[in-house]
């Protein structure tokens, strides 16, 4: 007998991509019967003017803006605090997120604060909030995190050193732009870590326990996209065919984990980059094949055809081999990518094992992974973790 429960699809009801998209934004807004937005950004992108001209995009079209360069990587309740006051004082009826996921999740932040009150800490885990946002124009200038279009929204506990999980209907953005073009001058470091975690959203809802046939098919052509374009994008970040492929990616995969939900890949890198504040993209390119190799026996046949997505040649092998190749593919990719080796080169201490992985027990994304752990297992992928070594040795620590 089939249990009954109801799938949900979350998505924007306006997606703009492609060259050019950019172009729309401020007409957008104005549809909207807006007046003034503000503008959430990063330091980096305001310095080098992409925040101006995307502010002169948007006065062209007749909407007054503000801009809020600081929101920062891995984003805080800090952040979200310190927007919010813009965002009031400024008499703003409207955001506009530009960036990566840091600025996205930090403009959804101000949003649910600025229309259901309280602290953002009032909305960590699931629908917390009885009020919609005010209208949230997500535009993206990266390849990975797919915020610009989910209802997920990750902020910083400063004083826990926790990253707190806030999946909301309400933080679903009115319209999300993707222009390749906007992506073109990040450097191949970054490329190749929002890339895998574009891979790392799409294989972790594909074996999720709330997987549908609608999150399979955008988490399998993520695979295929991801395996044919992330290493061309990373060795030339002028590729706009690789580049606006990669959009379209981490869209897709977007669409897949924003309704099938993630595992226990994210709810340990939430962890790393609560206490390290270390980027989340590198965070679960490292960890994904270990997370995967102790969900493997869970459902081999799937990991079967992540290989095949992959570019892996599965023909007559037994399922178990098959889903082996699974591993193997990831390993090769996020290597060929330039992902670093493990989280020990990158300043982790062993001593804060056990605190990662009590963390990561309790974070919402832990809840729809294919395999339950214990206490001890998360610890052993961890500790696995910290220094490159093939991933089926993780599980024996």
């Amino acid at each position: 007998m089939v249990e009954e429960k109801v799938y949900g699809f979350f998505i924007p009801s306006v997606n703009l991509m492609g060259v050019g998209a950019v172009n729309e934004a401020g007409e957008r807004i104005k549809n909207l019967g807006m007046k003034k937005s503000l503008i959430v950004t990063d330091e980096g992108l305001y310095n080098m003017g992409v925040a101006d001209d995307v502010a002169n995009i948007i006065k062209a079209a007749g909407v007054d803006v503000e801009i809020f360069p600081g929101s920062e990587p891995n984003p805080t309740d800090l952040n979200v605090a310190a927007g919010l006051e813009v965002y009031e004082s400024s008499g703003c009826d409207s955001i506009v997120s530009l960036g990566g996921g840091s600025s996205h999740d930090c403009a959804k932040g101000i949003g649910l604060v600025a229309s259901n009150g309280g602290r953002i800490h009032d909305y960590e885990g699931v629908d917390q909030s009885t009020n919609p946002l005010p209208p949230l124009v997500a535009i993206n200038t990266t390849s990975g995190t797919a915020s610009e279009m989910t209802r997920f929204c990750i902020i910083t506990d400063t004083e826990r050193k926790v990253k707190m999980a806030i999946v909301d209907k309400h933080t679903t953005p009115k319209i999300s732009i993707n222009d390749p073009i906007l992506t073109v001058k990040k450097p191949a470091g970054l490329t190749a870590a929002t890339g895998i975690d574009a891979l790392t959203h799409a294989v972790e809802a594909y074996v999720s326990t709330d997987a549908t046939p609608i999150t399979d098919a955008c988490a399998l052509q993520t695979m295929r996209l991801v395996s044919k374009y992330l290493r061309a994008a990373v060795a030339n970040g002028e590729d706009i065919e690789a580049r606006n492929q990669m959009s379209y990616a981490q869209f897709l995969a977007g669409m897949a984990f924003n309704n099938a939900s993630l595992g226990y890949v994210h709810a340990i890198a939430h962890q790393f980059g609560g206490i390290y504040n270390f980027p989340h993209g590198v965070c679960n390119a490292i960890l994904l094949p270990h997370v995967e190799r102790f969900n493997l026996m869970s459902k081999p046949e799937r990991f079967a055809d992540i290989a095949e997505a992959l570019g892996e040649n599965i023909e007559g092998l037994s399922k178990r081999a098959a889903a082996e190749k699974a591993i193997e593919a990831i390993e090769t990719l996020c290597k060929d990518v330039g992902i670093p080796d493990g989280f020990a080169e990158m300043g982790a201490k062993e001593e804060d094992i056990e605190t990662l992985a009590i963390h990561a027990m309790n974070d919402a994304c832990a809840l729809t992974n294919p395999r339950k752990a214990t206490l001890d297992e998360i610890k052993q992928i961890v500790a696995a973790s910290y220094n490159r070594k093939p991933a089926e040795k993780a599980q024996t620590l």
